[in-house]
């Protein structure tokens, strides 16, 4: 199978992407968690993509970003893992 052990390293960002995270394996909340993390490292318009085998992703990740004002993207899954993307937005009015 080619999904990634978790916490293996991920190869340089894929296309459209400045930042990966790994979080498979790993399940609610912390892969909410490390992608608060990952956010607060990045600059205003850069996106990041999350990889995670746990569907309450699919839920937590959209609603996480309109609580923070990040931009929820879109995901696709692959061979059991998910790959979703979000871009940090600026503080809203």
């Amino acid at each position: 199978m080619n999904r990634p052990e978790p916490h293996q390293a991920v190869p340089s960002a894929p296309p459209g992407a400045d930042r990966v995270i790994d979080t498979v394996g790993l399940y609610c909340p912390v892969p909410i968690v490390r992608t608060g993390e990952a956010i607060r490292g990045m600059r205003t318009g850069e996106r990041l993509e999350i990889l995670s085998d746990d569907r309450v992703i699919l839920i937590d990740l959209p609603a996480w970003c309109r609580a923070h004002g990040h931009d929820y993207e879109g995901a696709n899954e692959e061979d059991g893992v998910w790959r979703l993307r979000v871009r940090k937005a600026g503080r809203r009015a």
